[in-house]
């Protein structure tokens, strides 16, 4: 059975989970006070790093204060209070256009065979 088969097979089961997965999430997001791109670790992918560099300073301190106010409330292991939780937007995107940018120029750089200029090397 090709791959191609096997996807045609999972598609209605994909199609039938995937907008109740996203509710779930969206729901746990909400919880918190978080959006989805939040969740992107600048540390384990240098290219969420890079575009958070070239974000507007004032996105950036936004999306550190939700991630603040997501520590502390798991701490005191409670959750943002119902009229605020319908308040959030979990999957409103800052991030994807910048992040895309860099991505494509990452790709580009990698087809012309040069590294990264904000590649980190270990020693």
């Amino acid at each position: 059975m090709s791959g191609r088969a096997l996807a045609k097979l999972f598609d209605p089961l994909v199609a039938w989970m995937a907008p109740r997965y996203q509710a779930v999430v969206g729901a746990e997001l909400r919880k918190y006070g978080l959006r989805y791109e939040d969740l992107y670790d600048p540390q384990l992918d240098l290219d969420v790093d890079e575009a958070l560099k070239r974000l507007p300073q004032d996105v950036v301190d936004a999306r550190n204060q939700r991630l603040k106010r997501a520590c502390d409330i798991n701490m005191k292991h409670s959750e943002l209070p119902k009229d605020l939780q319908q308040l959030q937007t979990p999957f409103e995107f800052y991030m994807k256009d910048t992040l895309d940018l860099v991505k494509l120029e990452s790709d580009e750089r990698l087809a012309l065979g040069a590294g990264k200029p904000y590649e980190r090397h270990l020693p």
